[in-house]
C-alpha cells in the first residue's frame, strides 16, 4: 500500500458530523481522507435551520464551504463509497481504490423510512417533513396537518401546535385513545379519522390530504419517520447498536461514529459538534499510541521499567 493510500483517520461520510470531525483532525495535523457517497438526508430540502450564523443556508452550500476549509488542511475528499471495511482498517472503495486507516470515523447517516402513500416522497423534504425546529416557522400560522404513524405521533402533533393553531391530526393507522384526544381538543387540534390514500400535489405543492374520497386542506404535512441508521460497516466490525460513549468512541477498538448514525434525531449543528468532540477524543487516542510507540523505539525507557530494572540488581 502507497503513503497515498495510508491516513491517520478515514473519516466515511461526508456530511456535517464527518467534514467538522475532518477539519478538526486536520487542524491537529492528521493525515485525513474522508470518502462521501453524495447522498445526503437532507438534500430535498433548500434551506436549513437552526444552525447558529448559518440559519437559511443550503444544505448543498455548507457542504461546499466545508470542503473548501479542509482543502487548507490537507484533507483528501474522495468522492466514492466505502463497500468494505476490515479490522485493521482497510477500506476498500466501490472505484477499485484501498486506503490503510490507523483510526476509523464512521458519519454515514440515516435514511427515512417512509409510509407508502402516493405523493409523500415527492413532498418530502420541502411540504412533508419530520422536524417543526427545522421546517415550522417557515409554515407559522398556515393550514397544518400532522400524520399518525405510531404511539409517538400525538406528541408530535402538541409539539407541531406551537407553529400553527390551524393544525389536523390525521389519525391514519393508528387509533386515538380518549386520554390523546382531550389532550388534543384542549390545545384545539382537530382529529381526522380514518386511513389516509394519498397526499395532493398540484403545481409542485402539497395542498392536501385524501382520505379516499374526502380531502382535507392542507400545505404542509409532518409526521415522524422510522429512521434506518447506515451502520452497516459498523456492524461488520462488531458494532452493536447503543455501544457509543459520549464522544462517540464505539466499543470497537479505534472506531469512532458520530451524526444521525448513532443519534437519528441530531440536527445538523448538533452533528457537527458531536463530529468535532468524536475528532479531539480520536486524536487524544492517537497521541496516547504515539506516545506508546516512540517509548518502544527509545528503548522502552520509563520510570517504571527503571524501577523493575533496578529492583532486579
Amino acid at each position: 500500500m502507497s503513503e497515498n493510500n495510508s491516513f491517520d483517520v478515514l473519516v466515511v461520510g461526508g456530511g456535517a458530523a464527518g467534514l467538522s470531525a475532518a477539519l478538526m483532525l486536520g487542524r491537529a495535523r492528521r493525515r485525513v481522507a474522508v470518502v462521501d457517497g453524495g447522498a445526503p438526508r437532507n438534500a430535498p430540502a433548500s434551506h436549513m435551520h437552526g444552525f447558529l450564523s448559518r440559519d437559511g443556508m443550503p444544505p448543498s452550500d455548507l457542504l461546499k464551504a466545508g470542503r473548501e476549509e479542509l482543502a487548507g488542511y490537507g484533507v483528501e475528499i474522495i468522492e466514492d463509497s466505502v463497500t468494505r471495511l476490515d479490522p485493521g482498517f482497510t477500506a476498500r472503495l466501490a472505484g477499485g481504490r484501498d486506503l490503510t486507516a490507523r483510526r476509523v470515523l464512521v458519519a454515514t447517516g440515516v435514511h427515512d423510512d417512509l409510509p407508502d402513500l402516493p405523493g409523500l416522497r415527492e413532498s418530502w423534504g420541502t411540504d412533508a417533513v419530520t422536524c417543526p425546529y427545522c421546517h415550522g416557522y417557515e409554515v407559522r400560522d398556515q393550514p397544518l396537518g400532522v400524520l399518525g404513524t405510531g404511539p409517538e405521533s400525538v406528541e408530535h402533533a402538541l409539539l407541531v401546535r406551537q407553529w400553527s393553531p390551524d393544525l389536523v391530526y390525521f389519525a391514519h393507522t393508528t387509533p386515538v385513545s380518549e386520554e390523546d384526544r382531550q389532550r388534543l381538543d384542549a390545545r384545539g387540534i382537530r382529529v381526522v379519522d380514518g386511513v389516509v390514500t394519498a397526499v395532493r400535489r398540484e403545481d409542485g405543492h402539497l395542498t392536501g390530504v385524501e382520505l379516499g374520497a374526502r380531502f382535507v386542506p392542507r400545505t404542509a404535512l409532518f409526521l415522524r419517520t422510522r429512521t434506518v441508521p447506515h451502520d452497516e460497516l459498523l456492524r461488520g466490525l462488531g458494532y452493536e447498536e447503543g455501544d457509543v460513549d459520549p464522544s462517540g468512541k464505539t466499543g470497537v477498538p479505534g472506531v469512532w461514529a458520530a451524526g444521525n448514525v448513532i443519534d437519528a434525531r441530531a440536527t445538523v449543528i448538533v452533528a457537527a459538534a458531536q463530529g468535532a468532540a468524536a475528532a479531539g477524543a480520536l486524536n487524544h487516542d492517537l497521541v496516547t499510541e504515539d506516545v506508546r510507540r516512540a517509548v518502544d523505539a527509545f528503548g522502552g525507557f520509563s520510570p517504571a521499567a527503571e524501577r523493575a530494572a533496578a529492583g532486579a540488581r
